[in-house]
């Protein structure tokens, strides 16, 4: 029986200390810093509410209920209110709905903050994945307002948000021929049928209407300026000051995909790091480095090495990586043109490039480059299952000490092509896309932590919800209340069995969804109840800059 909603334990006013169990406690921030006064800071004291009196709307009773910000990580119960957390209490507590989670970890919803499939079904696909609030941010969208007003309409399983789009307005500029941006992903596929816009520098007049319509977005609720400068390597060094200037300016990051893809010099990967850390340093603006794993490649141990000096000494720069050796990109990108393209990956044999999990060869890459240079593949940049020190590459990325996890998760496409828009529940079989795009996040659970043991549990989901929150919430005051367990932040919530949460996608099979996600509520509401979708319940709110 549940006790009399007066006997509700009232937790502890008095301040709990943050985290400190983590790894050198860094993996609480989104930067990592080794001086003395960041690990003072790590300690500063976290304002924990009192219990609100039941009844509550759901009850989660008897989980291991874990938040990476206070530290705690112990059987509780949580009431929730109005699409929000009301108690976190010891003893059993009175709801309408009551959820069973015991031998289950209770977290914070995971939080991805780099994710292009932002179609209903790439929703449907992370919240089997655990994740409720999906942020595309590397590469943004434009118009901003055309792009939350159309998801607006259709709902969402899930929170979605964009950054505003460099790509997006600098096509639109300089590009003869191309039609308008909608505001969808589909748009910029169409981009790659064209040249000039990746290679070519604007003159003045460009530039400032590139920067108006990048400086538009952010006004109409962009969550930070999104450069997805590896597509246009041509961009002018001054553009992309401007670009830093425009982020400080209005107090949001840059979402930078580095211009160069490379790990030969000159015009390497490490190059381009250096130059997005540079302009932190000058601007000031707080500069986000996107998936560090596929932008180094084989150089990561540089790469990472460089962040680190980069954040000790104060430069304002975050990262992310996501858990798999392979990136998917459009096979007309600028990066994979070119007699040397292979050898600037490491990479010695087309192989490493796939369509629809099959292995090119150099004509037929050619051929589909030329034919359909939209087309999504799959480039294989480390072999991380094969190879050991592939997997100690990856490690440097995934284990990067206060970094977030990201998918990268890429659209679902129809075997011609084409991204999957309509509704259509469950994904078809022949749908494609990176197997990142439904289990990006159980992969690190499955194998990080629970096969392999070399992630704490704890920082692992701090990785996953707590960090990619702090990144963003200087921007959108909306995440100052997402990735944490605690009263009066927003019921965003996973439970999971740390026994059989796994990746089932694969690179021939993209399309199988995570396992172990028993229950994902957002806002209050649960979307997967017992591992099954909830159809018809569409929770997901918008997240917008300040």
């Amino acid at each position: 029986m549940n006790r009399n909603p007066n006997e509700v334990e009232n937790v502890d006013k008095n301040r709990r200390k943050a985290l400190a169990a983590l790894t050198a406690g860094a993996a609480s921030l989104p930067f990592l810093s080794l001086s003395a006064e960041t690990v003072t800071n790590l300690k500063k004291e976290i304002e924990v509410l009192p219990n609100e009196k039941g009844p509550f709307d759901t009850v989660i009773n008897n989980g291991r209920v874990i938040d990476p910000e206070t530290g705690l990580d112990a059987i509780r119960n949580i009431g929730i209110k109005q699409g929000r957390i009301a108690a976190i209490s010891k003893t059993e507590i009175m709801g309408d709905k009551i959820i069973d989670a015991n031998g289950l970890i209770v977290a914070p919803g995971f939080i991805d903050i780099h994710a292009h499939g932002q179609q209903m079904v790439a929703s449907w696909m992370q919240a089997f994945d655990g994740v409720t609030t999906q942020l595309e941010l590397e590469s943004g969208l434009l118009p901003i307002s055309k792009a939350y007003d159309h998801v607006s309409k259709q709902g969402r399983p899930i929170n979605y948000g964009f950054g505003a789009a460099w790509s997006f307005a600098r096509a639109t500029v300089m590009q003869k021929g191309l039609e308008p941006a909608d505001g969808t992903l589909a748009w910029f596929q169409k981009a790659f049928t064209f040249s000039d816009w990746q290679n070519s520098l604007p003159t003045d007049k460009q530039l400032n209407q590139i920067m108006a319509l990048v400086e538009e977005g952010l006004n109409e609720g962009g969550l930070g300026v999104s450069i997805n400068a590896g597509y246009a390597p041509g961009m002018g060094r001054k553009e992309y000051y401007r670009l830093a200037e425009l982020a400080k300016k209005y107090n949001v990051a840059t979402y930078t995909h580095d211009r160069y893809m490379s790990i030969v010099e000159p015009k390497s990967s490490f190059e381009a790091l250096g130059e997005q850390i540079g302009l932190s340093a000058v601007t000031g603006a707080h500069m986000h480095v996107c998936h560090i794993n596929s932008v180094a490649g084989r150089d990561l141990k540089a790469a990472t090495d460089l962040l680190k000096q980069a954040q000790a000494k104060g430069i304002n720069v975050s990262v992310e990586s996501y858990t798999y050796g392979a990136f998917s990109t459009a096979i007309g990108a600028d990066f994979m043109r070119g007699p040397d393209w292979l050898a600037r990956f490491g990479a010695t044999d087309y192989t490493a490039a796939e369509f629809n999990g099959e292995p090119l060869n150099k004509q037929s890459f050619e051929d589909l480059q030329k034919s359909e240079p939209g087309t999504p593949i799959i480039f294989h940049f480390l072999r991380e299952e094969e190879n050991k020190e592939d997997q100690n590459l990856l490690d440097l990325a995934v284990l990067y000490p206060g970094a977030a996890i990201a998918s990268d998760g890429m659209p679902w496409f129809k075997a011609d092509g084409s991204i999957i828009e309509e509704d259509v529940w469950p994904l078809p079989k022949e749908a494609f896309a990176h197997p990142r795009s439904a289990g990006c996040f159980s992969r690190l659970f499955s194998i990080w932590v629970r096969q392999r043991g070399v992630l704490p549990l704890s920082e692992a989901i701090a990785k996953v919800s707590l960090i990619p929150a702090q990144i963003v919430e200087k921007t959108a005051v909306q995440m100052k209340k997402k990735g944490r367990l605690q009263v009066g932040c927003d019921a965003d919530i996973t439970m999971f069995d740390l026994n059989t949460i796994k990746d089932n996608g694969t690179f021939t099979q993209p399309g199988k969804t995570s396992s172990g996600h028993q229950f994902v509520m957002v806002n209050g509401q649960l979307i997967i109840n017992n591992g099954k979708r909830v159809d018809g319940v569409l929770p997901g709110q918008a997240i917008r800059n300040n």
